[in-house]
């Protein structure tokens, strides 16, 4: 009788404990809800960068492997990004009308907006994202597909800061350092500077590490190094 009492109370004992190991591994009512809700605001934050990547990378790719000049690379990049848009535009316009004119979103919407945007990238620098007013003076002969790298990411970091475009050999002397007759921080054949220097000081590495990997993201050059201060250097090769 002792033995069959023993018994039991190790059952209800082994019971309870499968209980509790069960309700442990049930998730709280709320997570499945964060989990969805993360997913979500993932695909929206994708597909709001998506037409900004398109631009960039498809015009350094039409640029770097294709041969096409500086304009025409920028040309095919925005139009891959009007069709970005545009599918968009459609999508969003069928949800709230049950209509789509495409034609009529090209022309009054995703075409003003695209070229907008190019051109605020091309033209626009803050001053808080230069270290000096000769910095924005020399943005004009910044290679036209790097002014546009640099504006997209500045919407994401507007706490970057361009050390350095132009350069001449003097410059070198000045700084201690040999002439660099292949340095792309001079202004090249087709009349562009092909480089440009980041502040990476006082910025925190996970930052710096997000910084270069947009930029290799995209197809341009990155090199992390010293010189007179440690900075970024990002560049678009010569063909």
């Amino acid at each position: 009788m002792a033995i069959r009492t023993l018994k039991l109370a190790a059952l209800r004992e082994w019971e309870r404990l499968e209980a509790r190991i069960a309700a442990g591994g049930t998730l709280p009512p709320w997570r499945p809800l964060a989990r969805r809700g993360l997913a979500v605001a993932g695909k929206f934050t994708a597909l709001a960068l998506l037409p900004f990547f398109v631009l960039v990378r498809g015009s350094v790719f039409l640029y770097s492997h294709r041969g096409a000049g500086p304009w025409l690379a920028l040309a095919g990049g925005a139009g891959c990004t009007l069709v970005v848009v545009t599918t968009y535009a459609a999508w969003l316009s069928h949800r709230l009308t049950g209509r789509v004119n495409v034609l009529s979103l090209t022309r009054r919407v995703t075409l003003p907006l695209v070229l907008a945007y190019c051109g605020y990238a091309l033209i626009y620098l803050s001053s808080g994202n230069a270290k000096s007013d000769q910095v924005r003076a020399y943005y004009g002969s910044l290679h036209p597909l790097l002014r546009v790298a640099l504006s997209t990411w500045i919407l994401v970091d507007k706490d970057i800061l361009i050390t350095d475009l132009a350069r001449r050999p003097a410059d070198y002397a000045a700084m201690g350092m040999r002439p660099n007759d292949g340095s792309l921080h001079y202004v090249q054949a087709d009349g562009y500077i092909h480089a440009v220097d980041l502040r990476t000081g006082g910025r925190s590495g996970v930052k710096n590490r997000l910084v270069q990997l947009y930029f290799w993201s995209v197809g341009l050059g990155t090199l992390r190094h010293v010189g007179t201060a440690d900075h970024l250097h990002v560049e678009l090769p010569l063909r």
